[in-house]
């Protein structure tokens, strides 16, 4: 077996735990989508060309209510904010790839993927085994995501009812426990605190605006902090 084709089945055997945790929110989005009046082609092409869970959902619900194209497109882009930080974390490690390289890859980039990359980057470096890693934990994190939405499809058509379930309720759980043990970081914590008094402050907003300024208040107010706290150390310094 060649070294190119390890590294691309070591990259999705490293992401089968995150497999397993993003099929119940493929089944849950297709069978709300599906529920929210999306057809079905619908429903599997925001997977297949928007491939991102958190924007995916928000959408549903916007398309749902009514809103306008502009706040839609809107709204997504400021949640997808997160992955600007993540493209700039690897960018290190990715400038020597070929564009034919690059361009995949950053569509393919969630969240699970970075987090098994980035170890695998920082640790092992940078080669051309790092980027066939890289794909293939970015393939099995999209078959993934397509093959569960797909589930969800024919769940929501064959048995009705099910947006009345309160399934949406598994991603916010979810997103918690992945936030909570990054909160002893002060960054992270003024971040979380700020999105969640300006969220709160906000819900009666329309068009779910008060999701939006909450994301650009948590990203500015992480920002801020990470960088009074790297400041810190050289006023001490000096």
């Amino acid at each position: 077996m060649s070294d190119r084709v390890s590294a691309l089945l070591a990259g999705s055997r490293d992401t089968i735990p995150m497999l397993v945790g993003a099929a119940p929110f493929g089944v849950i989005f297709g069978t709300l989508a599906i529920a929210s009046g999306i057809p079905a082609w619908a429903t599997l092409a925001l997977s297949a060309l928007v491939f991102a869970g958190s924007s995916q959902f928000v959408a549903v619900g916007l398309i749902g209510g009514g809103v306008a194209l502009p706040v839609l497109w809107l709204t997504t882009f400021v949640v997808n904010l997160r992955h600007a930080l993540y493209s700039a974390t690897l960018l290190p490690h990715a400038r020597h790839l070929p564009a034919r390289w690059r361009w995949p890859l950053a569509f393919w980039l969630t969240d699970e993927t970075f987090a098994v990359v980035e170890h695998r980057l920082r640790e092992h470096g940078d080669d051309m085994a790092g980027a066939w890693y890289w794909l293939g934990s970015s393939l099995a994190m999209y078959l993934n995501w397509l093959l569960w939405t797909t589930a969800g499809v024919l769940l929501g058509q064959s048995v009705p009812g099910l947006a009345e379930l309160g399934l949406d309720f598994a991603m916010v759980a979810t997103f918690a426990a992945i936030v909570a043990p990054q909160l002893k970081k002060r960054p992270v914590l003024i971040a979380a605190l700020l999105a969640g008094s300006v969220a709160l402050a906000a819900r009666g907003l329309p068009y779910k605006l008060g999701l939006m300024l909450a994301a650009v208040a948590g990203v500015a107010g992480g920002v801020l902090a990470e960088r009074s706290a790297a400041g810190a150390p050289q006023e001490e310094q000096a």
